[in-house]
């Protein structure tokens, strides 16, 4: 099968160069495992992987951290522990 389409895409400089660091480990190009994912997208008519989306519990807490509420600050791990109470 020869190749016919470029893909080009922006991500982020170091999560590219950790998963390339990553191909390079497995002996696959870059190339072989876009194609590799597109197969598997193909194959499942779908993401190769779930995808959670969070829960009404989840998005609250986000919420309420995002806002400063609830906030336990500790100033180090045996500060934490004692303030959960191990």
């Amino acid at each position: 099968m020869s190749k016919k389409a470029i893909l080009q895409a922006q991500i982020e400089a170091d999560l590219k160069q950790h998963a390339e660091d990553i191909f390079q480990r497995l002996g696959i190009t870059v190339s072989q495992a876009i194609t590799a994912f597109y197969k598997q997208v193909e194959m499942s008519n779908d993401l190769p992987f779930n995808v959670n989306s969070p829960n009404k519990e989840t998005i609250k807490t986000f919420k309420t951290t995002d806002s400063g509420d609830d906030l336990v600050v500790c100033s180090n791990a045996k500060d934490m522990f004692k303030s959960l109470g191990i």
